[in-house]
């Protein structure tokens, strides 16, 4: 069964809500003609513009624009501050937690989470035991993806702490709405989200392991095949820094340096846009061509800073998700702001049985998944679907989690047809350097097929503008 289903807009006796009034009025009073026209003009500036992503196991083998709904969604400034309050905790807590099981483990000591639950995990890396890191910080850039229960709560989804992405398209999302409907935020007073690029940059440098006024900072992109590879190119050319490739950087004497017209130039910092498998032939996948070799070694004596860190995934693995709300009373000694979703981890014999037995109404999902790839949701999943997933955890019961099936707050979006409601999260983006910092908004995704709840790109999902509003 579906939770309750929390309209954006409007309240449950239809009045409009007051911080959508604005919105409201305007959209009463556009002529069709005129928003078809508008939507024509988006896809055609997004197309000049280059925004695009690639979808993996696509046969036609395209890149693909991500559909761009002109309708923002709006959140008031109050509710925004409570939401900023509670990322801040939850990211501190994390980048806690992190740092605590690469050095004294206390919180497995105090037996919060299982020794197993962190020693065992597949994203645990050896080489960062005993490292310390500038501010203990080892998710720069974090993405924290938010739903609203039926209730109208906000609840935290899912942690990313490793290479989150969708940055970029926050940002292109407010130009386009800007320069398309500029009569609309003479309405109301809509936060700034466009000096993003200098707070990341300015988190970046305060890492460096240098003293220099202007630490050497790159971008590490995998390359064009990358399904993000418009991000980081837009990124790096946001913040004024480099974008390179493994082959671009060498080691020499300890030290990591750029390959550049007018010769070798020193990095301090690499915000690096590529799992940790690749990043080091000599330290993890010989394989690998994207990485640099020797990397691990100037990482280890602390002459290159990485962002995020190397060994982040323990912390944003779906298995450690429920765990979450314990760390921010461990290390904090704070209750959660914000609430985390009921999860059962598959691997314990009385969580698979009743995840078994309940199976057509649960979200099942991978724990080292994403992109929407590898999970189940029950009540919209076919009896074939449901019996084969069945097999699959039984097969591999530690490879799962289950959470209930939550029904996804709606917006107002523009469909064929005219205005309907569709499912939305929301991935606001928090920086951890010296200081914690967030812009106020973040990426809304919106589930475009009626009745959805997968709101990723790669499934077909949209994105809108997000607005915070006085």
């Amino acid at each position: 069964m579906l939770n309750a289903q929390f309209d954006e807009m409007y309240l449950p006796d239809g009045t409009v809500r007051e911080h959508f009034a604005p919105l409201a009025e305007w959209l009463a009073s556009m002529p069709p003609e005129r928003v078809a026209e508008k939507r024509r003009e988006a896809d055609l500036l997004f197309h000049r513009v280059g925004i695009t992503f690639a979808v993996y196991g696509d046969e036609q083998g395209a890149e693909r624009l991500i559909p761009f709904d002109t309708i923002p969604r709006i959140i008031p400034r109050a509710e925004w501050e409570m939401l900023e309050r509670g990322l801040k905790q939850r990211v501190n807590a994390l980048n806690r937690f992190l740092h605590d099981i690469y050095h004294g483990q206390e919180i497995l000591k105090a037996g919060v989470i299982p020794a197993e639950q962190v020693l065992a995990n597949e994203a645990y890396q050896v080489a960062m035991i005993g490292l310390d890191l500038p501010h203990q910080v080892y998710s720069h850039v974090a993405g924290i993806d938010l739903i609203r229960d039926g209730d109208g709560r906000y609840v935290v989804l899912e942690d990313n702490l490793r290479t989150p992405s969708g940055v970029s398209y926050m940002l292109e999302n407010r130009r386009m709405m800007m320069r398309l409907f500029p009569e609309l935020f003479a309405r109301q007073s809509v936060l700034p989200v466009e000096h993003y690029p200098a707070l990341l940059l300015e988190t970046l440098r305060s890492i460096s392991p240098r003293a220099t006024r202007e630490p050497t900072v790159v971008v590490l992109t995998p390359g064009p095949h990358n399904s993000a590879y418009f991000e980081h190119a837009f990124l790096a050319q946001q913040m004024g820094v480099e974008l390179v490739e493994g082959a671009d950087l060498f080691v020499r004497d300890a030290r990591l340096y750029m390959r550049t017209t007018a010769g070798r130039q020193r990095v301090d910092v690499v915000y690096r846009r590529l799992d940790d498998a690749f990043l080091d032939p000599l330290a993890f996948r010989p394989d690998s061509l994207l990485g640099v070799p020797g990397l691990l070694s100037v990482y280890r004596t602390g002459n290159v800073a990485l962002s995020n860190a190397i060994g982040t995934g323990v912390a944003d693995d779906k298995s450690t998700y429920p765990y979450v709300p314990e760390m921010i009373r461990f290390y904090l000694g704070e209750q959660p702001i914000l609430a985390s979703v009921p999860t059962w981890q598959c691997k314990r014999r009385e969580d698979l049985e009743l995840v078994l037995d309940r199976l057509p109404e649960l979200v099942v999902k991978e724990v080292q998944g994403s992109g929407g790839y590898g999970m189940l949701i029950g009540p919209a999943a076919k009896k074939k679907d449901i019996e084969q997933f069945r097999a699959k955890l039984l097969a591999n019961p530690a490879n799962y989690i289950a959470q209930p099936t939550l029904s996804l707050s709606s917006c107002p979006t523009f469909v064929d047809g005219g205005i309907g409601a569709r499912h939305i999260d929301l991935r606001p983006f928090v920086l951890s350097g010296r200081d914690v910092k967030l812009v106020p908004g973040g990426l809304t995704r919106v589930a475009l097929a009626e009745g959805s709840l997968v709101v990723n790109s790669s499934q077909g999902g949209g994105t809108k503008d997000t607005w915070v509003v006085d």
